[in-house]
């Protein structure tokens, strides 16, 4: 375990253009399934000159003007600690999401998940690694059960599968389930196959059984298990005593018209083909969806068959709708936009405040009348550079009464602290970054999630591993007292009705 101090802070302005336990096969590392990228994104020359060595040559020069931090150096605002990182172990692949349990933190990877004790959020301390390669590998829990998502194609559904085309009927993908009653020891115990796999999930926990929404997307005629119209998802049904009896039990049309049809019609937005991610507040019967094209709200209220009540697009600045959060008060749902699929540098002059933004949106209405109205944008004004790839990516609230209040994961734009109580002035009131892990090329790397619990931020850097951060401003201290036993982001708590 390593700790990584910084080295000065200061604040920049936008201005720069830019399944077994244990080890039980050979690890097995991917690349992020890309959601849209940029036309454009692959041209190698401009005027005669590389493109790679323009890229280059502009990071490098953003660097020495001070306005982009040094490789691998960090930076981050007054109120934010740093307290330690622990690098990648056994597991090589790219770290994703992240699920607390208690003591522990779970962090999804490629190539598995690892299991955290964090009763000292300074020393946290690993108790497994388990190998079990798949991308994505989402990661939620749920009592003694944990659930992995699996969005590649595989020769078949055990952690010692390899990779086989999506063309092959006999391939897999789906959401596989493990018994984590002893941490040490983590059982694979059951597998899904679900329509065109699983990139996220999302759980509903209840007393005898967890549902599970499966968001998935990008069918084609060509692939067996993932042929159009996927135009909505699985949903699945574990028995909490019976894991090994899980099935899907429904695959509800959240798109009867087809969803929005991206280009020609509306250039550079992608065509809906299933949902990226859905947030549920289980406690208002209320949820979310960040679907390609489109964003949803619905009513959960009968979790095997969720009602949609309302859509929008954003058809001028939104390029991939990517994930969603509600406020406290389910008043405000923020999504998220994953402009350039994960994979582009985006948080430039260039493309500018509004594109590859986060979009505030207020609730107005009641029961079935409610509707999603557009307030504001939010996008990071700290320059990076011109390698740097940096999206809106995963993050949860911080709980301050009467406040509203996020941190959320930027890959290598960071960790950013922002406040948007007032829905159409949202702001950024603390960051935590590093500068580019290269100056030769695009490279994807940074902060994949970053969730407040239980008085700390943690966050899973794709390529570094897990960080630790603490907060101390006024503004989020009362978030301090307040104590979770569980948390899955997406499956978000109402946090004063304890």
């Amino acid at each position: 375990m390593t700790s990584l101090h910084t080295t000065r802070v200061r604040r920049r302005r936008l201005g720069v253009a830019a399944a077994a336990a244990g080890l039980v096969a050979a690890l097995f590392t991917a690349g992020p399934a890309a959601a849209t990228p940029d036309p454009g994104d692959t041209a190698t020359t401009d005027g005669g000159v590389p493109v790679s060595r323009q890229i280059e040559a502009r990071a490098e020069a953003a660097i020495r003007s001070g306005e982009v931090p040094g490789v691998d150096e960090i930076v981050h605002s007054d109120n934010i600690e740093h307290l330690t990182n622990v690098p990648k172990n056994a597991l090589k692949g790219l770290n994703t999401d992240l699920a607390f349990q208690g003591r522990y933190a779970y962090a999804g990877n490629y190539d598995g998940f690892r299991i955290f004790d964090i009763s000292n959020p300074e020393k946290p301390r690993t108790v497994a690694e388990v190998l079990c390669p798949g991308s994505q590998n989402d990661i939620s829990v749920s009592g003694n059960l944990l659930f992995l998502s699996t969005d590649s194609s595989r020769s078949d559904d055990s952690c010692a599968s390899t990779s086989q085309p999506a063309t092959e009927k006999s391939s897999w993908e789906g959401m596989k389930v493990f018994d984590i009653s002893d941490k040490r020891n983590p059982k694979y115990v059951a597998a899904v196959e679900t329509a065109c796999g699983s990139h996220t999930h999302t759980i509903i926990p209840e007393r005898g059984n967890v549902y599970v929404y499966v968001s998935s997307y990008a069918p084609n005629e060509a692939f067996p298990d993932c042929r159009p119209p996927h135009d909505g998802i699985s949903v699945i049904k574990v028995p909490r005593n019976a894991p090994e009896d899980s099935r899907v039990v429904n695959f509800p049309v959240l798109f009867p018209d087809g969803g929005n049809p991206g280009a020609p019609a509306n250039p550079g937005v992608s065509r809906t083909t299933g949902c990226h991610d859905i947030t549920v507040l289980p406690s208002k019967d209320l949820a979310a969806g960040a679907c390609m094209g489109d964003g949803l709200l619905f009513s959960i209220e009968d979790p095997e068959n969720p009602r949609v009540i309302d859509r929008v697009q954003d058809n001028v600045n939104f390029a991939f709708w990517h994930s969603a959060t509600f406020n406290q008060r389910t008043d405000k749902v923020v999504f998220t936009d994953e402009l350039g699929g994960g994979g582009a540098a985006t948080c430039n002059e260039e493309t500018g405040p509004n594109r590859g933004a986060n979009g505030v949106y207020d609730i107005v209405g009641r029961g079935d009348h409610r509707k999603l109205v557009f307030r504001s944008y939010f996008k990071i004004d700290r320059p990076q550079a011109e390698t740097e790839v940096c999206v809106a990516h995963n993050g949860s609230l911080i709980p301050v009464k009467g406040k509203d209040l996020m941190v959320q994961a930027w890959y290598q734009g960071g960790v950013s602290v922002w406040d948007f109580t007032d829905s159409s002035k949202p702001r950024e009131i603390a960051y935590f970054e590093r500068g580019p892990v290269s100056t030769d090329a695009v490279t994807t790397a940074g902060p994949w999630s970053a969730y407040y619990y239980n008085g700390y931020i943690y966050s899973n850097d794709i390529a570094k591993g897990l960080d630790v951060l603490k907060l101390n401003d006024r503004r989020t201290d009362p978030a301090k007292k307040v104590r979770l036993d569980e948390l899955n982001v997406q499956t978000q708590p109402d946090y004063f009705r304890r």
